[in-house]
């Protein structure tokens, strides 16, 4: 089996969260994130400070603070998109790349300035992993539930 890329894609509402399906039986196959993009639903149409991350696991609750020493967290990224058209839109998109995972992913959105929801793009590289791989990235993401 070759790596191929994989690409997930949503309209996420504000304080939404998906779950992008990924486990195996076996955990055969890894994934790693290559590409995060977002786009807001409405350019200029309406104000909205979207914080979109991406985790190994589901998240108790959504929320805009971003902390890289959380070791579930595999990309983040924040996008302004103001009503004045004079004013470029900030955009920052961080992705942890050499991070392998081979369980399902959650993807989270919450807006700091209203409720308008955002777009999310994601590509993932399909990685096939030897049994002992796949034996440790599975342990090292079952850890990562504590």
């Amino acid at each position: 089996m070759s790596n191929r890329i994989l690409s997930y894609r949503a309209l996420l509402a504000h304080g939404a969260q998906d779950r992008i399906l990924l486990s195996t039986k076996k955990g055969e196959i890894g994934y790693r994130i290559i590409k995060f993009q977002l786009l807001p639903d409405d350019s200029g149409g309406h104000a909205a400070e979207s914080t979109v991350k991406v985790y190994k696991t589901e998240q108790a609750a959504v929320s805009n603070i971003v902390d890289f020493s959380d070791n579930r967290l595999l990309a983040a990224g924040y996008i302004s998109n103001h009503t004045s058209g004079y004013i470029y839109p900030p955009r920052d998109q961080i992705i942890f790349e050499n991070e392998i995972f081979n369980q399902d992913i959650f993807v989270t959105h919450y807006d700091r300035s209203g409720d308008a929801p955002c777009n999310y793009y994601i590509e993932l590289e399909r990685i096939k992993l030897s049994e002992h791989d796949s034996m440790v990235t599975t342990l090292k993401d079952i850890r990562n539930n504590d």
